[in-house]
């Protein structure tokens, strides 16, 4: 697997027997995520070609330009209630290192929004190949949208699994214009029979799910659901990549296919079989200011925004994790935390049992 050949200085890192961690503060984002387990070391997250050769222009925003591994987006996509840069200052403005210890590392965000306040805590898992994150909002004004935003390359083929999920939702205008797979303005109850442009229809569990396009899909989490996850597996590597949420906070699964759709500079047809899992609270890709109107998702019962006041806090807590693919494992039906375990189940009974960080997700204790 592909290992960047350098760093941003200024990298901040953080280490376990089974987890290394490193955080860019000058964005916030994970450039580097490395994981040892069973005797072996991979490197799951994707990193844009462009961050390593330099081909950027000066002014392409700095989550694109820095585009690595996971970053959170507040508001997520279009920032345009409280003018900022897409995916807003949480991912292209600098965060100021607070400690790094054996509990991991915290930061603050230099900036506010809307007035709100947010700090970062990244803690490498200490016995499981697992990266924990909680993001703290604290006060402010209004409502706004959030999301997680890690990366993965699917080149090679791959299959997506999901807690169950109510709705599937693609946009209202495709990413690039004609280079779209799934068709716009659709919302179903099963994502894998969803429109195609061409005629037909796509499962998106399966990939990557056409060449030379930029999709997204957005699916709604069942009602009632404790755990949210989602799982890959990768046949060019041989693991099993998925991510945890809370879906009483983040509702929404956003699926982000990348496959070579993007012609301009600096993506230039090479931004091929990536897969962005990003799970959040708003309004799919239609902004921020879409977030807090009446929407499809709204119109479900489906929250969009986290609403600010001061002295009011959120917490938003997220795990990426991967494991080496089990012998014989095809299909994973579940992902489970009981107590102090977490378990990933195969469709043939099999079970894989881990160590798990008790209570980080509250109420699912």
């Amino acid at each position: 697997m592909h290992t960047p050949t350098s760093l941003p200085d200024g990298t901040v890192f953080a280490r376990t027997e089974c987890c290394e961690v490193g955080i860019d503060p000058s964005v916030g984002n994970i450039p580097r995520l490395v994981f040892h387990w069973q005797g072996k070391s991979w490197e799951p997250l994707h990193r844009a070609p462009w961050v390593e050769d330099n081909t950027f222009s000066e002014d392409m925003p700095l989550v694109d330009r820095k585009l690595s591994g996971d970053f959170v987006c507040a508001p997520f996509g279009m920032s345009d209630v409280e003018v900022s840069p897409p995916h807003g200052w949480t991912s292209n403005s600098a965060w100021s290192l607070v400690s790094n210890d054996s509990n991991g590392v915290r930061f603050t965000l230099d900036r506010t929004i809307l007035g709100a306040r947010l700090t970062k805590h990244v803690r490498p898992g200490p016995d499981a190949p697992l990266l924990y994150q909680v993001h703290t909002i604290e006060g402010g004004v209004g409502c706004l949208t959030f999301a997680h935003h890690p990366m993965m390359r699917v080149a090679g083929g791959a299959r997506l699994f999901t807690s169950p999920k109510r709705l599937a939702v693609t946009p209202d205008a495709p990413i690039v214009a004609g280079r779209h797979a799934l068709q716009s303005g659709v919302a179903i109850a099963d994502h894998t029979v969803v429109p195609a442009t061409r005629g037909g229809t796509i499962d998106v569990t399966r990939l990557p799910i056409a060449d030379s396009d930029e999709d997204f899909v957005a699916l709604v989490e069942a009602e009632q659901s404790e755990l949210g996850w989602t799982a890959v597996i990768r046949e060019a590597f041989d693991d099993i990549v998925f991510v945890l949420k809370d879906p009483s906070v983040l509702p929404l699964t956003m699926i982000w296919h990348s496959n070579g759709g993007r012609d301009d500079a600096p993506w230039s047809g090479r931004h091929r079989g990536v897969l962005g899992i990003e799970d959040g609270i708003a309004a799919g890709a239609a902004g921020h200011k879409a977030a807090l109107g009446e929407t499809v998702f709204s119109k479900s019962g489906v929250p969009t925004a986290l609403s600010l006041a001061e002295g009011k806090t959120h917490r938003v807590a997220h795990v990426i994790g991967a494991v080496p693919r089990p012998a014989g494992w095809d299909i994973v039906t579940n992902i489970k935390i009981d107590g102090d375990i977490l378990s990933i189940h195969e469709a043939k009974g099999e079970t894989l049992k881990m160590p798990f960080g008790a209570n980080f997700f509250g109420r699912l204790a």
